[in-house]
C-alpha cells in the first residue's frame, strides 16, 4: 500500500489530509464512515464502535481504525482503507503512547487527541 504499515502496530490513523496537502472535504467524512459501523446503545444515543471512531489530532480529523476489525469484520475493514486509497487520504500508524491523555469534545462529542 507504500503507507509505511507494519503488523506490528494495534491502530492506523486516516487523516482527513489528502496525499498532496490539502483538506479533505466534506469535513464530516470521518462521522460519515465511523456510523457505518455504529449501533445504537440502551440509551437509544448512537455509540461509535471501537474498532473505528472519528478523533481530532492536532486539528486534523481523523478516523482511528484497531486491526481487530480486519478479523472481526474483514469488509469492513477493506472498505475504509480502499476509500482512504481511493481519495488519496493519509494513511498511517498510530505510534501515540496508549496511555495518553484523551479528552472529549462535548461540544462535538469526539475524542480531541493532542
Amino acid at each position: 500500500m507504500g503507507n509505511n504499515m507494519s503488523a506490528a502496530s494495534e491502530r492506523i490513523i486516516i487523516e482527513g489530509i489528502k496525499e498532496d496537502g490539502n483538506k479533505f472535504r466534506p469535513s464530516d467524512w470521518c462521522e460519515r464512515l465511523a456510523t457505518t459501523l455504529a449501533s445504537f446503545g440502551e440509551d437509544q444515543r448512537l455509540q461509535y464502535c471501537k474498532s473505528a471512531h472519528p478523533c481530532i489530532i492536532n486539528g486534523v480529523n481523523c478516523l482511528i481504525i484497531d486491526r481487530e476489525l480486519e478479523v472481526r469484520s474483514p469488509e469492513s475493514y477493506e472498505f475504509l482503507l480502499a476509500f482512504a486509497t481511493e481519495n488519496k487520504l493519509k494513511i498511517q500508524e498510530d505510534r501515540r503512547e496508549a496511555q495518553e491523555d484523551v479528552e472529549l469534545d462535548r461540544r462535538k462529542k469526539r475524542r480531541v487527541l493532542a
